[in-house]
């Protein structure tokens, strides 16, 4: 019996942090995919990947739970980059974009 209250509470805490998990998800991806707008670059497969995830401190020193997505985008269609987006909680912390080639018809005429 005890047992089985056991393996409730914890069905029951893994499913709450996979769902708190998806919502970062989301948030990364919603920023990522603004990011790719505002510089004017197509965000590819639409898709983010965890990367890595850390413990790390806030600016106010406390300490919260560090992702790091990876998503791919492109500036012309025939080329490929790989960003990443640093969530610290539920906070974008990052969004880093190596540089990129312009397409060759948006130089200024």
């Amino acid at each position: 019996m005890q047992a089985d209250i056991v393996s409730i509470v914890i069905l029951i805490a893994a499913y709450l942090y996979w769902r708190h998990a998806q919502q970062v998800k989301e948030i990364a991806f919603a920023a990522t995919r603004r990011q790719c707008r505002l510089y004017g670059v197509q965000m590819l497969d639409d898709y983010i990947a965890l990367n890595r995830c850390a413990l790390a401190r806030d600016k106010t020193g406390k300490m919260r739970l560090q992702r790091r997505f990876t998503f791919e985008f492109s500036a012309t269609g025939e080329d490929r980059y790989q960003g990443t987006c640093v969530m610290l909680g539920t906070d974008v912390a990052a969004i880093e974009m190596p540089a990129y080639r312009l397409p060759e018809d948006s130089s200024p005429g």
